[in-house]
């Protein structure tokens, strides 16, 4: 018997396979697709944003290194500013307009500004790792049945079961674990279709470059030729049951860009809805959900990778804590508690892109509003804070805990990711005047180059400070007790 097995082999379900294995527990994942490789997987389709705090996980487990090589991007010198901040319904904006001064607690780091990555290219990184660490994938295995008890659950693959202590899905928007373990998902219905393609055009030059808002949705053209995306304000209404035809995605683009083009060959198209739907709790006895299939929303403001890899980062030592018998109580019912209410942020976040992009007066005026508040310097910094998880907050009423913790740089050189590279929390003790509490965490004594004016600081295995303040020796314990 396995302690975790895991549906879905994509980012998030390989992310968590690899904090599991790191903690030394026993992991197996089942991936209904029978190959790794895929076009919507690779450049140009299979195209992601990644977030500096996403960034930030690769970099805490030593990662990022190959994740950039895998993504073809030059590895990244120690910053502060952000080099893009990215768009709001299609409004871009201005990196030069983020104030610095409204970012508390941030050291430079070569994590903190996101990246143009692809699934592949994490779920290469993230397999490869897996493998190291004893995760064992099988592919084209799908699950087809659920059943747990006080001490267990059976995940059914056809005739074939595995036993496990839990269960986790981590198996898309579609979940068949989500269905079959009985989670209520809850939302708002779709109000439009969008559609990504991969087409040749007869005349490209007819439409606009980036994203185009227009009197009857959205287009946009991507850096790759004919990479397209198009949506369409029909309330949701395409039937999604099969791709959509060359003749059909013409004529949506036609009427939503207000052009003639011409799509002379499709070679790749799917589509997709702006539902916006969230499992009211994440975790139903020994099963739990993670990514897509615990949220789901429109992918404007590419929020979904970064959310269920923030899923992944946050249920692994978690789960591993309390597989191994060494949780403190309740320490896994804080994954529903912390992860879900982000969930709903980001839901919203999406829901109110597609309103001010409606095709009607009033929404038109909404984002010619709108547009002017992002325009100025907390506008944007405020957008910025949002999609890259600066302003990520779980617990805590002053200082620095529950924050996202910056990468502190102690005197020789050694930085607070490389400390976490094993996945034991980390207690900083700038003065020396705290003592060591226990092997799961790594306790170093010694001077930072800046410590922000904290005389200590313990960081989960997540990355997110548990306590911060000056050395005192009961609030610290208190803080051990409560996470260790």
């Amino acid at each position: 018997m396995h302690d975790v097995v895991i549906a879905g082999a994509g980012p998030v379900g390989l992310f968590l396979a690899c904090e599991l294995g790191l903690a030394g527990r026993s992991v197996l994942v089942l991936e209904r697709e029978p190959e790794p490789r895929s076009p919507w997987r690779s450049f140009p389709l299979g195209m992601r944003g990644l977030s500096g705090g996403s960034a930030e996980a690769f970099h805490r487990r030593g990662l990022l290194p190959a994740l950039l090589a895998a993504s073809d991007v030059d590895e990244r010198p120690e910053a502060i500013a952000p080099r893009s901040v990215g768009h709001f319904a299609g409004t871009p904006l201005d990196p030069a307009d983020v104030d610095l001064a409204r970012l508390p607690y941030r050291l430079p780091s070569p994590a903190l500004d996101g990246f143009m990555t692809s699934l592949e290219a994490v779920e290469s990184v993230l397999a490869g790792r897996a493998g190291e660490l004893g995760v064992e994938i099988r592919r084209g295995v799908a699950v087809t049945g659920v059943d747990q008890d006080g001490s267990s659950v059976v995940a059914r693959a056809g005739a074939q079961e595995f036993r496990a202590r839990w269960l986790v899905g981590c198996d898309g928007g579609r979940s068949t674990v989500r269905r079959l373990a009985g989670f209520d998902f809850a939302g708002t219905e779709p109000q439009l279709t969008g559609y990504l393609a991969l087409a040749t055009l007869a005349d490209p030059g007819v439409l606009r470059r980036g994203f185009t808002v227009t009197s009857q949705g959205m287009y946009v053209t991507m850096s790759e030729p004919g990479h397209l995306g198009v949506l369409d304000f029909d309330g949701g209404a395409y039937d999604r049951s099969r791709p959509p035809s060359r003749e059909h995605l013409e004529a949506v683009l036609r009427r939503v860009s207000g052009t003639d083009v011409t799509l002379t060959e499709v070679h790749l198209a799917s589509s997709f809805t702006d539902r916006a739907k969230q499992a009211t709790t994440y975790r139903r006895g020994r099963v739990l959900l993670a990514g897509d299939a615990a949220h789901i929303h429109s992918p404007l403001g590419g929020q979904g990778l970064n959310l269920g890899l923030g899923d992944a980062m946050n249920l692994g030592w978690k789960l591993a804590a309390t597989a191994a018998g060494t949780a403190p109580a309740g320490l896994l019912d804080t994954y529903t508690a912390e992860r879900h209410p982000v969930g709903e942020r980001v839901l919203d976040w999406s829901r109110a892109q597609v309103a001010v992009m409606r095709p009607d007066p009033h929404s038109r005026a909404a984002r010619s509003v709108l547009g002017d508040l992002l325009a100025t310097r907390d506008g944007t910094t405020y957008v910025f804070e949002r999609t890259s998880g600066t302003s990520l907050r779980y617990f805590g009423e002053h200082h620095l805990a529950g924050h996202n913790a910056p990468d502190f740089v102690l005197a020789d050189g050694t930085r607070l990711a490389d400390l976490l590279h094993d996945g034991r929390g980390v207690a900083l003790d700038f003065t020396g005047r705290l003592r060591a509490a226990g092997d799961r965490i790594r306790y170093v004594a010694g001077p930072a180059r800046d410590d922000l004016g904290f005389g200590a600081v313990l960081v989960r295995p997540d990355g997110i400070v548990a306590w911060a303040g000056e050395p005192d020796a009961d609030s610290f314990e208190e803080a051990v007790r409560r996470w260790f």
